[in-house]
């Protein structure tokens, strides 16, 4: 029972954390040390695939407006060039997921690593709340190549996925609404290959099936409300960066007493 609590409750800070810009790998990694839970690779997948579900589900329509147009050859449309700036973009991270990966993944037992994570999100979405009266301006292939270097570092625990992508999507001149719908849309491909790449010819076993729920539910909630919030303003990621700070600081001053 205890042990389900615990599978229960990393299934909801990933939901919470994958969208919120806060980092879900680097809580993994907190909760993994915290819970004394050693997570398998295959349950870290099934939480991912919960919370990108949660994706196709939020953005279900645009996401049925670009394949519509790239299946029947309208790819002057706006929609098939959102889904050529979702693959344009994707071609950083593939590149590096796929030479760096053994080093990548050797990094998610480091307490010391996911520190610094923390501190360089919290330092990007800092930046990416002031107010710098960037002109806004609609999504190039260029802007859209730039976003995705920032999501290659994202890779490593602590620096969060959406933040950098978020940030440097407002920095490059992105309406806030315009930023978050391409940071997430972006992720389908990434997650999605990712979790393809490492499961292999594996099968996820069926005591999966409820953290991938709860991971997808509490991610449909945060989907939502991160909008909400940005839509007011985007000094709001302040508080974002403000509790990534906080993290980083712990963690170090925790492995400073160890």
């Amino acid at each position: 029972m205890f042990e389900l609590l615990k599978v229960i409750v990393i299934a909801i800070v990933q939901g919470v954390t994958e969208w919120f810009p806060i980092s879900s790998d680097g809580h993994l990694v907190l909760l993994s040390f915290l819970l004394n839970y050693p997570m398998s690779l295959e349950f870290i997948v099934a939480l991912h695939l919960g919370t990108l579900m949660a994706v196709f589900v939020y953005f279900g329509k645009d996401i049925t407006d670009i394949l519509e147009d790239l299946l029947r050859g309208n790819w002057k449309g706006q929609n098939a060039r959102m889904g050529f700036l979702i693959a344009f973009s994707t071609i950083p991270a593939a590149i590096v997921g796929f030479l760096l990966e053994k080093f990548i993944e050797s990094t998610f037992s480091s307490l010391f690593i996911t520190a610094i994570g923390f501190g360089i999100t919290s330092m990007c979405l800092f930046i990416a709340s002031l107010d710098l009266k960037v002109e806004n301006k609609e999504l190039s292939y260029r802007n859209a190549f730039l976003i995705g270097i920032a999501q290659v570092f994202a890779m490593l625990p602590g620096i969060s996925r959406s933040g950098t992508t978020i940030s440097s999507g407002l920095l490059l001149g992105l309406e806030e609404k315009k930023a978050v719908r391409f940071s997430f849309l972006m992720s389908i491909p990434v997650i999605f290959g990712a979790g393809l790449l490492e499961l292999g010819n594996k099968e996820l076993p069926t005591s999966y099936i409820l953290p991938t729920f709860v991971s997808f539910f509490f991610g449909m909630i945060t989907i939502h409300l991160l909008l909400k919030v940005l839509s007011k303003s985007r000094k709001n990621l302040r508080w974002f960066a403000v509790y990534t700070l906080l993290l980083s600081i712990s963690i170090f001053i925790f492995l400073m007493f160890e």
